[in-house]
């Protein structure tokens, strides 16, 4: 496949993704606080896809690795939104069975197979652990995510959540500008402003209930 493809392959992904934080940005500044919408969790499936195979075309174990957990993170969250069982059955069957085919694939010998990844990966040792703390951290979001979401019973989006999202992404920007890849460098920058704003609009609820709390206790012990 021609550079030009792989990267339309790689961008179209980070489009998905950035246009995921937008619909939940753009609904939680009308609400006034962070919200976790279902088109959020079905652009976040469609865009790991492509970025999965992104990183497969591109050779790239830290992509692979960060896809992987989320990808069924988010699927849990369309469950928790009833929006699973909408879903296509023919998608839901690709959706479930591609994770299982690309570790076959990269345990075989054939193109771009993960001993093929590590013999002709150009990046030193040192900058793919780095590069994977990155993503590591980055997908510990969605394990936080998922364990608030699961004690609470419903799908939402807890302010560490973003917090990690931001230590996360400024990782995985510098492994990106050390790789020269447009597709991480771009699709981390536009996410830092839209988990700032999120971070912002928490602590704002936060303090709004704080206030609305401490006025009824002032009302009480007032003469």
């Amino acid at each position: 496949m021609s550079d030009t493809l792989v990267y339309i392959v790689g961008f179209s992904a980070q489009l998905l993704f950035g246009s995921r934080l937008l619909v939940q940005w753009v609904k939680s500044e009308k609400a006034g606080r962070v919200l976790s919408p279902t088109l959020f969790w079905q652009l976040s499936l469609i865009a790991s896809f492509l970025l999965m195979v992104y990183g497969i075309l591109r050779d790239d174990l830290v992509i692979i690795l960060g896809q992987t957990l989320s990808y069924f993170i988010y699927i849990r969250n369309l469950q928790y939104k009833s929006a699973w069982s909408f879903i296509p059955l023919h998608f839901k069957a690709v959706v479930i069975i591609f994770p299982f085919v690309a570790i076959v694939w990269l345990a075989s010998g054939w193109s771009h197979s993960l001993s093929y990844i590590i013999e002709n990966n150009p990046v030193p040792m040192a900058m793919v652990i780095w590069g994977s703390i990155g993503q590591v951290i980055f997908t510990f979001r969605f394990i936080y995510q998922w364990y608030y979401s699961e004690k609470a019973g419903k799908s939402i989006l807890p302010r560490g959540f973003w917090i990690i999202s931001l230590i996360g992404a400024s990782i995985i920007i510098s492994y990106g500008v050390y790789r020269l890849d447009p597709v991480i460098i771009l699709g981390q920058v536009f996410g830092t402003v839209i988990y700032s704003r999120n971070l912002f609009l928490s602590f704002k609820k936060s303090t709004k209930k704080a206030e609305a709390a401490t006025v009824p206790a002032e009302k009480a012990t007032a003469p």
